[in-house]
Formats: C-alpha cells, sequence, structure tokens
C-alpha cells in the first residue's frame, strides 16, 4: 500500500521530512476495522511529533490522527461495523498513523460518517471533537442543557481548529455565555460566525480585555494555545471555585499556587489518553463521535474543514504541517485521495 512516512525528525522545508513509500497491507486484529482512508486532516500533534519522535533506529513512522474512509474488513470480535461502513476517527498514537491507504484503528474509538458530509468535511472533525467535547463537559464540568447557572466560559484561540468545534458544542448544548479570544479580523469573524456571544483580543493582557468587555470574571476557561504565555491573565480572569482546562505543552511547568486563593483548579485534556492506555472506557470516544455525527446531519454543529490542499502524498502533506506550523490557520487543511 501507499503510504507517507518519515525517518529523521527535520524541519518541513527539507524534502526529507516527509517520503513516499510502499509498504505491506496491515492485518486487523481481533477488534480492529481495517479502513480504506479516502480523507485526512493535519493537527498540531502531527507537527510536533514529526519534529520531535525520531522513528526507531533503521526504520520509518506513519504519521497521521484524523481520517475518515470506508471499512474493509473486521476483525473476529468487532460487533458495531461491518465492510462497507462509511466512518471516522482520530485514531491512537502508540499505532501507525492513517497517512497510508489501509489503516487498523480498534473499532472502540471510531464513530460512523457524518451522512450529510463528504470525506474531507468529515475527516476535518474527529480529533478537535473528541478534545473540545471532553474538554467542556468532562474536564471543565460544562453541563448539557441550559441551566440558569451555566456561567460564563472562555475559549482562547475560538478560530483554530479546536476552538471552532468548542465554541458551537458551547452553544448548542450548554447554557453558558461562550466568550471566544482572537487577535485577527477575519479569525475575529470565524468565531463570531460559530455563535460566540462575545469576541475579545487576546494580543494584549487578556484579564484587561474581558474587564473592559464587562467581563468580571469567568467561570470556565478552555486554553487551547498559548498557555505559558496567558497564565498570568488567566489566574487573574478565573472565577473564584472556577476550573481550567489545558490542551497545550507549556514549555515551562505551569505554577498552580496563585490559584489556591481562588479554590480553582488546573485539568488537562488529553484525548489520546483513552486510546493510548486502552482505558475501560474507551468505547465512551466511539460513541462521543457518533453523538457528533448526529448533531451534524441535524445541522447543529458545522464541520471545521477549511481546505482541501490536495492528495495524499509527502508533497502535500509538507504543505499542510508547513500550513499549521504557521499558527495561522483558521479551522482545519484536509488532504483527500491518494
Amino acid at each position: 500500500m501507499k503510504a507517507v512516512a518519515y525517518r529523521r525528525c527535520l524541519p518541513v522545508t527539507d524534502p526529507e521530512s516527509l517520503l513516499d513509500v510502499e509498504l505491506p497491507d496491515p492485518t486487523p486484529g481481533e477488534r480492529d476495522l481495517l479502513v480504506r482512508i479516502r480523507a485526512v486532516s493535519v493537527n498540531p500533534v502531527d507537527t510536533k511529533v514529526r519534529r520531535g519522535v525520531a522513528p526507531p533506529e533503521g526504520g520509518l513512522r506513519v504519521l497521521g490522527y484524523d481520517a475518515a474512509g470506508v471499512v474493509e474488513a473486521i476483525g473476529p470480535r468487532v460487533t458495531r461495523f461491518r465492510p462497507g461502513d462509511e466512518v471516522f476517527y482520530a485514531g491512537s498514537r502508540i499505532r501507525p498513523g492513517t497517512n497510508a491507504e489501509l489503516h487498523c484503528v480498534d473499532e472502540r474509538i471510531v464513530g460512523r460518517k457524518p451522512c450529510t458530509l463528504d470525506f474531507a468535511q468529515a475527516a476535518a472533525m474527529p480529533l478537535t471533537a473528541i478534545t473540545a467535547w471532553e474538554a467542556l463537559f468532562d474536564r471543565l464540568g460544562l453541563r448539557l442543557g441550559s441551566p440558569h447557572d451555566a456561567g460564563t466560559l472562555l475559549v482562547t484561540a475560538g478560530a483554530g481548529g479546536v476552538g471552532s468545534i468548542a465554541i458551537q458544542l458551547a452553544r448548542r448544548l450548554s447554557g453558558a455565555r461562550v466568550v471566544a479570544t482572537a487577535s485577527r479580523p477575519e479569525s475575529r469573524a470565524q468565531a463570531e460566525r460559530l455563535g460566540a456571544h462575545l469576541v475579545v483580543d487576546h494580543s494584549g493582557p487578556l484579564s484587561v480585555a474581558l474587564k473592559d468587555a464587562g467581563v468580571k470574571w469567568v467561570e470556565r476557561i478552555f486554553s487551547v494555545s498559548h498557555t505559558q504565555e496567558h497564565w498570568p491573565e488567566l489566574v487573574q480572569a478565573i472565577a473564584p471555585q472556577g476550573r481550567i482546562c489545558v490542551i497545550d505543552d507549556p514549555s515551562e511547568p505551569l505554577d498552580a499556587r496563585p490559584l489556591k486563593a481562588r479554590c480553582a483548579s488546573l485539568h488537562w485534556e488529553a484525548m489520546f489518553a483513552r486510546s493510548s492506555f486502552e482505558t475501560p472506557d474507551m468505547i465512551e470516544q466511539g460513541r462521543l463521535l457518533d453523538e457528533v455525527a448526529a448533531l451534524v446531519d441535524q445541522g447543529l454543529l458545522r464541520t471545521t474543514h477549511a481546505a482541501t490542499l490536495g492528495r495524499i502524498d509527502a508533497a502535500t502533506l509538507r504543505q499542510a504541517h508547513a500550513c499549521v506550523e504557521s499558527g495561522r490557520t483558521i479551522g482545519k487543511v484536509v488532504l483527500e485521495g491518494f
């Protein structure tokens, strides 16, 4: 089968940072689906792994997490899917990636592709949808429904892949007032289109921007990126007994001590934890994706697909990695077909 892989950790400008290769077709395990990949999208984690995680000596590594495709074969213990089913999922960090014609994935972390989306549109959604859902409802304790005491949720980098989904989920499924951050006119407009009640500029002190907008503090903060840069301001903005959830990787430890005076808490979201440790509740991610698909098909949730750059090959993937590394993407970049 065709695949895209890397042998060394190199800058994306190096033509050997990603390579076209031929690999043997994989064989599904007992609970695996063998999926023929139709489209993939690129996330910051793809670029971080390529830059910093070397393959075994003399070996190569296939990257890719988000994918949409068609089930080609199933393992003997599979119960949720059959050959021919259209699926979407975010894969696992401990298995070969989705940048390949054929891919094996545990059925428990797979959802049925939304009927109203094509493969490229669907491939843009799984990783960001799982991350946003788990952060909002599992880590931050946002309640489904419209309780009057839902308070205010702050989502940083609201126009990015995760932020775009988080804004929509919070608006459609909770009673929270949603405040997003953005610094460019186009990203501000995107956050507003997706349903943010208020958008503030994160290029200056966040706590000041919030106060200028009439927001004393917020009960929940979802810090999507640049947490270390904004940390003192996030601490100033969190309400007493509030919660902060972080998904990025600060280069230095965060000092959580200032949260004590406010009895506020710090939470981490890592959407690969379930698949990496094969937790007993792995199937919750498959169920979550099925719920996301239903919301899409009901017209309540929009894909964050921004652009399809071309087919799945090394040259186009390098282009996609460069886009993500620029830090200026709005939504998700996708590749489709081999």
